[in-house]
């Protein structure tokens, strides 16, 4: 029972290979190195915001 909940989310080699077609009919080759350099810093924006977070919340620990 519990298979068939997540059966629908599984996601093989063939989905992959036409996700990525998909991204290159729309955005085209020039498009997703400048969409992967954005993807790259928004993620280590992230990083940065969720260790400041977490430095903030010792400091306030300890006092």
């Amino acid at each position: 029972m519990m298979i068939a909940l997540f059966l629908p989310l599984a996601i093989g080699p063939w989905q992959i290979v036409l996700i990525v077609l998909v991204v290159l009919l729309l955005f085209g080759g020039r498009k997703i190195p400048e969409l992967m350099r954005g993807l790259g810093s928004g993620i280590k924006e992230f990083k940065d915001a969720s260790k400041d977070e977490n430095e903030e919340a010792k400091i306030e620990d300890k006092k």
